[in-house]
């Protein structure tokens, strides 16, 4: 096992690796070239019993305030693609936003409703996912993971698709071959403009946030639900509930994980007191939200 030198840093911040910008800074950080380095930083966070997590887009992920004391792996650099005939290949680190684009130009359909999600394959795998009734789940055929410092090749049928999981919770993703369909260039880009403004009119776009803050509740919606208790832009501290959609929290300039902590508290007591529903969080923990507290560590590749 062969670290290239300088490619572990200490206390690196992470605030500016998620797209909520907030967050401490990590322990280590490293950001491989290709998948060997990869599975060397795998291997090297087991052998000195680090805490692992990796990070693509840093989408649907709270840091804690306390940083994450262990082994922060970037998976942005691994993008490469290739697409033969209507499947697309390509590594965990690939933004969607540019998948959708690159299926567009080879005249292939089926990625226009994911490509507005800020996050990475490997994290849209994990979650399964989706936009607009649409599922990222519903194109794989195969998914590869490192196993015990080996490629291994997980078929869709060996996994557990559903909503916000996929049965990938806790492994290490290093790609996936997606399965399109054939169709028009131009039509292919007026939905995905279409489905993108779409989104630009209903969620906060222009200020950080996770993106969805929890599941929505089975036949309801978990926005309207935030919306009816009448907490549209409460706020505690600089995070607040988007005004533009509930569902949301948005930073407003310096806001810490502890006050999104204690702001889904509220919406959490609120809900559950105006119509006894329990929302289920769909961001990840990860990292020290307290003094002298363990730490939340989340499995595989993140948004």
């Amino acid at each position: 096992m062969r670290i290239r030198e300088g490619n572990l840093r200490e206390r690196m911040p992470l605030k500016g690796l998620t797209t909520f910008r907030i967050g401490g800074p990590a322990r280590f950080l490293a950001e491989p070239a290709h998948v060997d380095e990869l599975r060397d930083f795998c291997v090297l966070a087991q052998e000195e019993g680090w805490p692992l997590l990796l990070l693509g887009g840093g989408s649907n992920l709270l840091v804690g305030d306390g940083g994450f004391p262990g082994l922060v792996v970037l998976t942005r650099s691994l993008r490469k693609v290739k697409i033969e005939g209507y499947r697309i290949w390509a590594q965990s680190g690939t933004s969607l936003t540019a998948l959708a684009v690159l299926a567009q130009k080879a005249g292939l359909s089926g990625l226009e409703a994911l490509g507005g999600i800020p996050g990475s394959i490997g994290g849209g795998l994990v979650m399964n996912a989706g936009a607009f009734g649409r599922f990222l789940g519903d194109l794989v055929e195969e998914v590869e993971v490192l196993m015990e410092g080996k490629v291994e090749v997980l078929t869709k049928d060996e996994l557990v698709w559903g909503y916000r999981k996929s049965g990938l919770e806790g492994k290490r993703i290093v790609g996936a071959t997606l399965s399109l369909v054939p169709g028009d260039r131009e039509g292919i880009s007026r939905e995905m403009a279409l489905l993108n403004k779409k989104r630009r009119e209903s969620q906060p776009l222009d200020k950080p946030s996770a993106g969805s803050i929890f599941r929505n509740p089975q036949g309801e919606e978990a926005g309207r639900l935030i919306e009816k208790a009448g907490l549209k832009g409460f706020r505690v501290g600089d995070a607040m509930v988007s005004r533009l959609h509930a569902n949301f929290i948005v930073n407003m300039g310096e806001a810490l994980a502890k006050d999104v902590v204690s702001l889904i508290e509220v919406i959490k007591r609120e809900v559950e007191g105006f119509f006894s529903v329990s929302l289920e969080e769909e961001i990840v923990y990860a990292g020290i939200f307290e003094e002298n507290e363990d730490c939340l560590v989340p499995g595989g590749p993140l948004l």
